[in-house]
């Protein structure tokens, strides 16, 4: 990767494992835009909603019966489990919320040199000339330990948490992507965070991409 011209880094992590934090120093180090606030900002603008909800749209997993009726018929796919006389909601699904996505990460990539938080980037950026696409992990016991002390929740809490939002995003890559992300195939970089400070991890980022 050229540094030297416009360029787009993506930072794919796990939820609790310090990928936000390495993403953000990142940016700061490189003196270039870390786009994270900026999309959801975007997003919840576009659809009306706010963060959880998009979050939760984004991660339901449909069967293939519920995918062939809102194909067949949105008006019967979405009247389904509403109540009769009950107030219909507006009716957002997964597939508009990535196409909005991919509209907002394409903009941001072609703007200008970026840092880039999860948001499927390294699937939708994948044809950007000068992209490097970075996966951060951790174990599961360090992540809770995040969890719990960032958001003040009880270890159960932090770990129902940590299975909700695995899942979720799983089930969105895996839909849009057709892949998962973590098929370590997708990523030109990897790195555990139960042995690297954040410091250290974007030591390990800038020396990789030369």
């Amino acid at each position: 990767m050229n540094t030297n011209e416009k360029f787009v880094i993506t930072i794919s992590r796990e939820v609790g494992s310090g990928g936000r934090t390495v993403g953000k120093k990142l940016a700061e180090r490189l003196g270039v835009r870390f786009c994270d606030k900026q999309i959801i900002k975007r997003l919840t603008s576009a659809f009306n909603l706010n963060a959880n909800e998009i979050e939760r749209i984004k991660g339901v997993k449909r069967n293939w019966l519920e995918d062939l009726f809102s194909r067949i018929s949105p008006e019967f796919g979405s009247e389904m489990f509403i109540p009769r006389g009950a107030e219909e909601p507006p009716v957002v699904t997964s597939d508009e919320i990535f196409a909005c996505e991919r509209q907002i990460l394409l903009s941001l990539a072609e703007e200008s040199s970026c840092v880039i938080a999860g948001r499927s980037g390294f699937f939708v950026l994948k044809d950007h000339p000068n992209k490097f696409d970075v996966f951060i992990h951790a174990s599961l016991p360090k992540r809770i330990e995040r969890v719990m002390r960032r958001q003040e929740l009880s270890e159960k809490e932090a770990e129902e948490v940590i299975d909700y939002v695995d899942k979720a995003r799983e089930n969105y890559i895996s839909k849009f992507a057709s892949t998962s992300r973590y098929d370590l195939r997708n990523y030109d970089l990897v790195l555990n965070m139960d042995y690297l400070t954040e410091d250290e991890a974007v030591d390990l980022i800038l020396k990789a991409i030369g």
